[in-house]
């Protein structure tokens, strides 16, 4: 309304000022004293109205939300704030989220008001509810909206024309075409190169195992998630592992040696500049040199990128003006898929060149930010955890022979070989292991929204007939809260148990949702799946890794040896490792380990 206040003012300004002078004559004041008056009571006015309308919001029309008990002035800021200042500063959200669920009494959703520092938020716990807001409906044919404050910050990480920032038939166009490049039956294709690439891991980690140094996993398990992107993405060897692989440009295609490795380095530098304490989502006028580092890095990044895709098209020209037969068995990686319409048109436009390197940056980010953090909380649930270590290596034997467990180079050569789909799709302890580690520490939550006046409402089961109009809120599925709801996981929800997913049918399919569900979930999930898969298949009967500060076994005095805790499943630790957030969900000091070659002794036992 604003637009129409000021030329009213304006119109009516010489009026108004003619009768404010004969109201200072009548009252003694000043032309300036009263309009400051004027304004100041504007101003209250409006303040009051604004108060009484928070008031009527919180005690009235929101009222049936369960919710922490609210002030009319302050909403919950307060309260959110106690719960906040009882965990480490640098502990990740979904933490505190989950024990205001759990101080609540575990309702299906909560409503938080911190306005007016941030909108409503609609945290949701339960997987009920979580699954209406994710599902497709009428209102949300592919299922509720991205809600943009919390991705727009990242825009210089995934690019402002990513899949993750489009809605509607924009995202369902990208959606299908991007699809083919993580069918199942394509990812089986590209084992032997992930193959490869976990082969390379081994070399890392067999240096670390020699020199018994303390080393960041999260890094290491990091590179070689990029490594394997870089591959599916791009089909370029980004040489993240290998330092001395970098410096002789071994390539997989005809891009220049040292590409590869500096888009790694770049791109890991400008993720850096969103951790926590680099003011993710503070207002760039807060952080400016930030952000023009940010933007710095991100034409960096994309300098690079866009070079790979002038590449890749002229490569495409030649195979289409050669007619080669076997250019159609090469279109499934991301970067072919993304410019198979510009080829087929014959013109590579700046448009298409700056869209194609934001969703190369959005698949980069994806494949590589989570995976290597959720490979390296399940080496470290392993190693402290003896029995479920000990069924993983039973497993192993069973499928590729005892024979094979000191020597990792065996298990690569049968899981390149033409029996390596079938040996993969032979793993269900270790598939279960991975679905526990994303249970307990799920990469990301999603947050979702519904314009004002749209009409979207959820029910809950716990209070039948009840509905929630959730529009203009922020829609949090928090998959930590959902993941340990001890409605469904019962007394073992906080607890890392793999046996629960050897029979898992009384566990509802949306109580699960590291990869989100609904039409948007990740598109990568079983990319992420088999990694885990080979990667365990590899290591775990070589290697021994053991936690070092946060996290480390508590030994007993008199023996040395570790405890296990009252369940019996696990040793004890001296303190609790945590995710802090920087981007996305990741172990707060980086999951330190020292890795150890597994004694002979202990593989026959």
């Amino acid at each position: 309304m604003i637009y129409l206040l000021v030329p009213t003012v304006w119109y009516y300004f010489p009026a108004t000022m003619g009768k404010m002078e004969n109201v200072a004559a009548t009252t003694g004041l000043t032309n300036s004293q009263l309009i400051l008056l004027v304004s100041a009571t504007a101003i209250l006015m409006a303040a009051t109205h604004y108060l009484t309308g928070l008031h009527h919001d919180r005690q009235v029309r929101n009222a049936h939300f369960p919710q922490p008990p609210v002030s009319s002035v302050w909403g919950h800021l307060k309260e959110v704030d106690k719960f906040f200042r009882k965990r480490e500063p640098d502990r990740h959200a979904d933490y505190v989220f989950t024990d205001i669920c759990d101080a609540l009494g575990r309702p299906p959703l909560v409503l938080l008001d911190l306005r007016p520092i941030n909108a409503n938020v609609c945290l949701v716990g339960s997987h009920e509810v979580a699954e209406q807001i994710s599902k497709a409906s009428k209102l949300f044919p592919w299922s509720t909206i991205k809600y943009p404050q919390t991705l727009a910050p990242l825009s210089h990480m995934i690019g402002d024309g990513s899949l993750l920032l489009r809605e509607g038939l924009e995202w369902k166009a990208l959606r299908k075409q991007f699809n083919p490049g993580f069918a199942p039956q394509h990812l089986a294709t590209l084992l032997p190169r992930l193959v490869d690439k976990v082969a390379e891991f081994v070399d890392v980690i067999d240096q670390v195992a020699r020199g018994e140094v303390p080393v960041a996993l999260a890094s290491l398990t990091g590179n070689l998630a990029f490594d394997i992107i870089g591959a599916v993405v791009l089909d370029l060897d980004m040489n993240a592992q290998n330092q001395e692989k970098a410096k002789t440009g071994q390539q997989q295609h005809s891009a220049a040696p040292h590409q590869g490795k500096e888009l790694q380095l770049l791109y890991g530098r400008l993720v850096t500049t969103y951790d926590v304490d680099s003011g993710q989502y503070l207002p760039w006028w807060l952080i400016p040199l930030t952000k023009l580092k940010r933007e710095y890095l991100a034409r960096k990044v994309d300098k690079i990128l866009k070079e790979l895709v002038r590449q890749k098209f002229s490569l495409m020209q030649q195979e289409q003006q050669q007619q080669q037969e076997t250019s159609k068995a090469k279109t499934r990686e991301i970067l072919s898929l993304s410019l198979s319409e510009a080829a087929s048109e014959n013109l590579l436009t700046p448009q298409v060149l700056q869209d194609t390197a934001d969703q190369l940056k959005t698949f980069l980010f994806a494949g590589w930010d989570t995976t290597g953090v959720v490979l390296a909380w399940t080496i470290y649930e392993l190693s402290r955890s003896p029995k479920a270590l000990a069924a993983v290596r039973d497993e192993l034997d069973q499928l590729f022979g005892p024979e094979t467990a000191s020597n990792p180079s065996l298990v690569c050569d049968k899981l390149r070989s033409s029996e390596g789909e079938s040996l993969i799709q032979k793993m269900p302890y270790i598939t279960a292991v991975f679905k526990e580690t994303l249970r307990l520490y799920p990469p990301a939550s999603t947050g979702r929204t519904s314009p004002p006046g749209t009409g979207f409402t959820v029910t809950s089961s716990d209070n039948p007939g009840q509905e929630y109009c959730l529009d203009g809120m922020l829609i949090y599925i928090c998959a930590r809260a959902v993941q340990r709801d001890p409605a469904v996981y019962g007394e073992t929800a906080d607890e890392f148990v793999p046996e629960r997913w050897l029979n898992s049918s009384d566990i509802p399919p949306g109580a699960w949702r590291p990869f989100e569900r609904g039409p948007r979930n990740c598109i990568g999930q079983e990319l992420a799946m088999i990694e885990g898969r080979v990667l365990l298949a590899v290591v775990a009967r070589t290697y021994d890794f053991v936690k070092v500060g946060l996290g480390e076994l508590a030994l007993d005095p008199d023996s040395g040896l570790p405890v296990l805790d009252d369940n019996g499943r696990q040793w004890k630790v001296l303190s609790e490792l945590y995710n802090t957030r920087k981007v996305t969900a990741k172990p707060v000091d980086g999951m330190m380990m020292k890795v150890r070659l597994r004694s002979s002794s202990s593989m026959k036992a």
